[in-house]
């Protein structure tokens, strides 16, 4: 049975977010599966976490009172977006933002590795300049009998 409960982690990243965002200069934040009118600002980030594979780092032993140990393996995809026709500046100042935000930290358990990116998109919605930044991450789960 699986012992770590996913929503607990996206909630972790998402309170990172909505605590750096929510201060200073304000950008609003875009989770999956909330409506938005992206036409009436002109900078906002997605944030898109998903969970890939994970794999069993110990097995349990049948009528054993040992913990078996599970990697889950994630990751967060950023995508920002800021008005077109002004150039990367401040594009790239909200994505060192974000990098500096998970670089390498463990935050609730959860290890995030160095980002990738930003990465610049040809193709973006319209009067969009978009850039993306993506994250893994990684916990272990202790599976208990």
């Amino acid at each position: 049975m699986a012992a770590t409960d996913i929503n607990t982690v996206r909630a972790t990243i998402e309170k990172r977010l909505n605590d750096e965002f929510r201060v200073g200069p304000t950008i609003p934040l875009v989770f999956n599966n909330v409506p938005f009118d992206a036409s009436t600002v002109d900078q906002y980030i997605q944030c898109v976490t998903s969970f890939g594979s994970s794999e069993y780092l110990t097995q349990q032993a049948p009528n054993s009172s040992t913990t078996a140990t599970n990697l889950v393996v994630g990751l967060v995809i950023f995508n920002i977006y800021t008005e077109q026709g002004l150039g990367a500046g401040a594009n790239f100042a909200i994505c060192k933002r974000l990098r500096d935000l998970f670089n390498r930290i463990t935050v609730s358990d959860v290890r995030f590795d160095p980002p990738v990116g930003p990465e610049i998109f040809q193709s973006n919605p319209e009067g969009k300049f978009q850039t993306q930044v993506r994250i893994t991450f990684e916990l272990y789960e202790a599976l208990v009998p």
